[in-house]
């Protein structure tokens, strides 16, 4: 049986230029270096230039991942970038990122699912290359989250970063079979009831102003261990998988102790495991691209590889796809 894939022809990301080592926190909040790396294994993180918006992060991740994929703007499609902090209520970051690319066809849109932003994005993807209404599409995840934080708040300003990545998938013929390369199977899931766990408090139809990241960290942990793994093996099941086929998984770096925990309730040894929190801090849409980027570039992930990704943010929303790169 002949089935359509959606098969990843290469991946970039971007890092902006300021690095914020946890010592900087010490010097205005009652924090430490050890205390925020014993409580979430981040070292440090970047922060995005006053003058740079999420699109100037994204636009050099999204040119990367085309030379990686060897192929031009125009041969795209689509555009899907998930993101938490668009540059501006509307249009869509996305189509700041198309234009500056040169890309005059297709369409572009955002994404909206905080950090699991990317998984919604690969799965929108996903889903328009196999119905055939878009053959080659990017998935952008970008986030400039420094602007969205509580300085004053230790138990959240330290947690995330800025960043992007970007990952382009185009259709090929498939077996149908687990040995086909490309995406497997995407599972999504969300829950309103858990609003109040992690939100910003503020948007152009409540209060008019951005807002700032509210977090009950200790409840979000909870659920993040459980569902992660839930979605995880959900993903694996749909299409006959178990953790022994995997060769990575490649989280959303959030916590060192979130992944530690899932990946133990998943099956999975920690050896299997990306993991680049130390670095980059939560940047929530970005984390799983840019994990994606750095292994790939650094050679660990080969084609053939079956990698399970996986993320939980606010909203609650969460989900896991199936890749095979």
């Amino acid at each position: 049986m002949t089935v359509t894939r959606a098969v990843p022809l290469g991946c970039g990301h971007h890092l902006p230029e300021r690095i914020v080592e946890n010592a900087e926190f010490a010097k205005t909040l009652e924090t430490s270096d050890e205390w925020i790396k014993t409580r979430s294994g981040i070292e440090r993180r970047h922060f995005a230039a006053p003058n740079e918006k999420t699109s100037d992060l994204a636009i050099p991740a999204a040119q990367r991942a085309l030379a990686a994929a060897g192929i031009e703007a125009s041969d795209l499609d689509a555009i899907v970038l998930a993101t938490a902090t668009p540059d501006e209520t509307f249009p869509a970051t996305a189509t700041r990122v198309q234009h500056a690319l040169g890309m005059t066809n297709g369409f572009a849109f955002d994404v909206q699912a905080v950090c699991a932003g990317f998984i919604y994005a690969v799965g929108m993807a996903n889903s328009l290359i196999q119905s055939g209404q878009a053959k080659t599409v990017m998935v952008i995840g970008a986030e400039t989250f420094s602007r969205i934080l509580d300085w004053t708040d230790r138990s959240t300003c330290v947690l995330f970063g800025d960043g992007a990545g970007a990952l382009i998938l185009s259709a090929e013929p498939g077996a149908g079979t687990l040995a086909d390369r490309g995406v497997m199977s995407v599972k999504l899931h969300s829950d309103g009831a858990h609003h109040d766990l992690l939100y910003v408090d503020g948007g152009p139809s409540s209060t008019g102003r951005a807002g700032c990241v509210r977090m009950q960290g200790q409840r979000v942990f909870q659920h993040a261990v459980n569902k992660l793994a839930q979605v995880a093996h959900e993903a694996m099941d749909s299409v006959g998988a178990t953790a022994d086929d995997i060769d990575w998984m490649v989280p959303h770096q959030a916590n060192s102790r979130i992944i530690e925990s899932t990946a133990r309730k998943t099956g999975l040894s920690m050896q299997k495991v990306v993991m680049t929190v130390h670095n980059h801090g939560n940047t929530s849409a970005a984390s799983i691209p840019l994990a994606l980027s750095e292994t790939v570039q650094a050679g660990r992930i080969r084609q053939g590889d079956l990698l399970l990704m996986e993320a939980i943010g606010g909203g609650l929303a969460w989900g896991a796809a199936l890749m095979r790169w």
